[in-house]
Parts: structure tokens; C-alpha cells; sequence
């Protein structure tokens, strides 16, 4: 299954090999102040420190912080992810948990062949290890194991990394900046009892709902360790993941081993379609791949460009009335969705602290990391 495969590399800050600086429009700020005192460094030369970086291996304790602005998803997300049937140790079915709240994990990583990650949720653990083509995974609540083959040509797969690490989330705005970016460095700071620059990104256009994402990049590695996603709406970050702990030397082999509990329930994986629905899933939770952080995947339906691009979809279908939908989804749609009308007709927005939603009577869809504003003109200008 894609899902666990690619789940484990959460864990796995690897080099972001090729990034192209010298193409990105950068401002050439000094990181001249702050605690700890380091030799100063443009942001040119911080990205290319990053892109150099080859992190390979590591332990430690990552936290991941996640606010939307949303009600809580934890029962709408089990519900959704538990019609796969796969066992509740499936990765699909307990990773979505990271796309809201606030959660603790330890990991370890020896290369792109074995790491292993435990998310920690009061008294029950669940950890996920993949070590060669084996890939284990626990739930101490139901006391269930989930396991999977994965075939050996999948090594080069395996070394890519789905967004979640700091690592992979830098290489994803870095990847959308441009002439619509600032990126300066922004001073320094001690993170996980590391010294480190401070990178920051910035939209330059207005309508955006991003503010700043602001990154943590280790002074001697190169490796990020912390990324931090701030709302024009402010509060809270939208998403705050980083190292609270974090050493680079090799774990210990007996990290990787994995031995069934005795008397618990094992289910063995293979649903590879099931897998790459779940990720699309999860992709979808953390706003990425979303206008604005790196626009849709192709397709000529973009309005836009840069952090203000905006999705149009067209449905076909009417948007569904009230009473249509199941009672939980149709109370999490109403908490946050507004009534907007417009030269374009009338229509709902749904609105989080990141990426927003104009869905019309008439069943046309438009999506960006944007303001309402900027989605109801877009409609009006598209009509």
C-alpha cells in the first residue's frame, strides 16, 4: 500500500536534492542579530545549505501542532478513514489524527530503508516501523498490528517524502517562491538545544490568507528543524512542526525490530489503491499541494498565479441541499460555511484559517489558500 510506504517518511528529513536557488527571487538579508550568535549568511546561501544538507540519519521527539480554525476533526476523520475496513493499526486510518490538535512522536531513521515514528496519546501508543521491505505497525488501544510487504523496487519510491517533516514542507514553499516571494533571513534561534537560522517566506501579493512561514534551518546540518505556518487571521499557527529533541547519530538496530505482541490481531495490508486515497486524504488535511503553496496538480482551470492562485472545479452537480448530507458532516459543513452572492449568482464559502472555498448553487468550486474576498471577485471576474 502507497500509504504505508510513504507514511513512514514522515520521519525522514532527506537531502532536497536539485532545488534550483539561484532561479528563486530572493532578498539578500544578513541574519545579523539574535541568540545564539552566528556567522552571518544570505538567504541564498541558508537554501542552498538546505539543498545541500544529507540527513540521513536521526532520533528524537517531534511535535506537531495543527489549527485550521475548524471544530474538532478527530470523530469526523475516524469515521471517514474507518469505512476502509483495514484494521484500526492501518496508517491510513490513524495518521489523519495529525491534520488536527496537537500531537507528540518520537522517531528514529537509518536511511531510507528503516525508520520508525510513535505517536503518544496519553496512555495508548501507535508506532509504525519500516525496516527493509517489512512494514509493521501497532495500536496498543485495540492491542491490533497492521503489516505489509512492500516489493524491493520500491527503494527509490521510499526515498521521497511526503509532506509532514519539516524537511519536506520547506521544500514545498521553496518550491512555489518566486517574484511573488520574499524570502529573507530573519535572525536565529536555539531549536532542540540546536543552533539555528532563521528562514523566513513571505507573500508579496495581497489576498493571500498566509502571513509568513517561518522555518528553523540547523546551523551545522542544513537540516530543518522546525516550520512554522502563521494565518493573516493570526492566533495560532496554522501548523507549528519541529524538533523538541533531535539527535543525528545512528540508532541503535533493535529501533527497527519488531516483534507481534502476544495474542494481538494482525491484519496484513495490500489495498494499494485504498493507500493512495488515504494520502490524498492527508495531503488535503495539511493544505498542501493547495493554490498559493504550490498551486494544483496541472490542469488549465487555474486563476491566477503565485500565493493568490485559485482552483476552479467544475462539478456538474448542484451543490446538495440542506437535509442531504449525513447529519455529523452536514453540522461540521454549517459551523463554517457562509451564504455570499455575487454577478457570479450565490453560493457557500467554507472558510479555515488557511485555504478556503467557494462552492456556488450551480456546483462550480473555486479553492485557494485566499481570502473570501479574493474567491467571490474571482467568480464575479469569471462569469
Amino acid at each position: 500500500m502507497a500509504q504505508t510506504r510513504k507514511a513512514s517518511r514522515y520521519i525522514v528529513p532527506v537531502a532536497v536534492a536539485g532545488a534550483a536557488a539561484a532561479t528563486i527571487g530572493l532578498v539578500p538579508a544578513l541574519a545579523a542579530s539574535g541568540d545564539p550568535d552566528l556567522p552571518e549568511i544570505t538567504a541564498q546561501q541558508l537554501i542552498e545549505k538546505i539543498a545541500a544538507s544529507d540527513t540521513q540519519t536521526l532520533s528524537g521527539t517531534f511535535k506537531i501542532s495543527t489549527d485550521l480554525g475548524l471544530p474538532a476533526l478527530d470523530g469526523l476523520l475516524s469515521g471517514v478513514a474507518g469505512g476502509g475496513g483495514s484494521g484500526s493499526a492501518d496508517p491510513s486510518e490513524q495518521l489523519t489524527r495529525l491534520v488536527s490538535g496537537t500531537h507528540t512522536l518520537r522517531v528514529a531513521a537509518d536511511g531510507p530503508e528503516r525508520q520508525r515514528l510513535t505517536l503518544l496519546d496519553g496512555e495508548n501508543e501507535y508506532s509504525l516501523v519500516h525496516n527493509g521491505t517489512d512494514v509493521w505497525a501497532y495500536d496498543s488501544a485495540s492491542d491490533e498490528v497492521f503489516h505489509e510487504k512492500t516489493p524491493a523496487e520500491a527503494g527509490e519510491e521510499r526515498g521521497e517524502e511526503l509532506p509532514g517533516t519539516p524537511k519536506q514542507l520547506a521544500d514545498e514553499v521553496l518550491k512555489a517562491a518566486g517574484d511573488t516571494t520574499s524570502i529573507t533571513v530573519g535572525g536565529t534561534a536555539k531549536v532542540a538545544g540546536r543552533d539555528a537560522y532563521q528562514l523566513v517566506i513571505e507573500p508579496k501579493q495581497s489576498g493571500s490568507t498566509v502571513e509568513s512561514v517561518r522555518i528553523a534551518v540547523d546551523a551545522a546540518t542544513g537540516t530543518p528543524l522546525k516550520f512554522t505556518l502563521a494565518s493573516v487571521q493570526g492566533g495560532k499557527p496554522v501548523l507549528d512542526a519541529g524538533f523538541t529533541k533531535v539527535d543525528f547519530g545512528r540508532p541503535a538496530a533493535s529501533e527497527f525490530t519488531f516483534q507481534v505482541p502476544k495474542g494481538a490481531k494482525v491484519t496484513e495490508g495490500g489495498a494499494e489503491a485504498a493507500g493512495e486515497e488515504a494520502e490524498k486524504e492527508l495531503e488535503k488535511g495539511f493544505g498542501l499541494g493547495a493554490p498559493g503553496l504550490g498551486g494544483p496538480d496541472g490542469g488549465p482551470n487555474v486563476i491566477g498565479e503565485g500565493w493568490t492562485a485559485i482552483a476552479k472545479l467544475d462539478t456538474g452537480a448542484p451543490a446538495p441541499g440542506k437535509g442531504e448530507a449525513p447529519k455529523e458532516v452536514q453540522g461540521f459543513l454549517d459551523s463554517f460555511g457562509e451564504k455570499v452572492t455575487g454577478s457570479f449568482g450565490s453560493g457557500t464559502v467554507f472558510s479555515t484559517k488557511l485555504v478556503n472555498a467557494l462552492m456556488t448553487d450551480d456546483g462550480t468550486v473555486y479553492v485557494g489558500a485566499v481570502t473570501k474576498d479574493a474567491l467571490v471577485n474571482a467568480a464575479n471576474a469569471d462569469k
